[in-house]
């Protein structure tokens, strides 16, 4: 088995990007950026602490990160699970990677910058979704913003009906979480989850 343990290794593996593909890489939010991110209900958080690398999905309405200016971003953090695993991250090494999608859209966009967790009730309120505000949010600042093109779109045909898996082809949560933990009760949990979906989502 071949491990490679050097940049000057790796690059040896891989052709040298095209010149286009360097100079697209920004340094702050333009305004194709902007209109994907007011776009996107989704965007997956990348971070890394003490306990290692973390990615986290978020989701809201279209529009639910705010562009507050061209190198700034206020991300929401909706209820959750209280692991606060991100966040914990966040507090112990700033830089973050976001990755945002839209649905019908093959290209991504990638922002990647240092966060800090704001409480401020006056910068929250903005941010607030049906009547409820979020506990805290991140404020990103950019260091660098691109489009990544939609090979991983089209190999995985993700926005395509024909390649939706039927629900009932994999375990509902409260089963996996059942077959896990000892002493969990598959139906309690399945309750217990599917009331979480309904009246703790914010």
């Amino acid at each position: 088995m071949t491990t490679l343990e050097s940049e000057a290794e790796l690059r040896g593996c891989y052709e040298q990007p095209n010149d286009v593909v360097q100079r697209k890489i920004l340094a702050r939010l333009d305004q194709h950026a902007r209109a994907f991110i007011a776009l996107s209900p989704f965007v997956v958080l990348a971070s890394h602490g003490p306990d290692g690398a973390d990615a986290s999905p978020r989701g809201d309405a279209p529009g639910f990160v705010q562009v507050l200016d061209d190198t700034t971003l206020l991300l929401p953090d909706r209820r959750g699970n209280n692991l606060i695993d991100s966040l914990r991250n966040v507090v112990a090494a700033p830089d973050v990677g976001l990755l945002f999608l839209v649905p019908g859209i093959n290209e991504t966009l990638r922002v990647n910058g240092t966060a800090r967790i704001i409480t401020d009730t006056d910068r929250l309120t903005p941010l607030s979704a049906q009547g409820k505000l979020p506990t805290s949010a991140l404020e990103v600042s950019v260091r660098e913003v691109f489009f990544h093109c939609g090979k991983a779109m089209i190999r995985s045909k993700l926005w395509q009906a024909e390649s939706q898996v039927p629900r009932q082809a994999f375990p509902s949560l409260g089963r996996v979480i059942a077959d896990q933990i000892a002493g969990v009760d598959a139906e309690a949990a399945e309750q217990n989850i599917e009331e979480a979906y309904k009246s703790r989502l914010y």
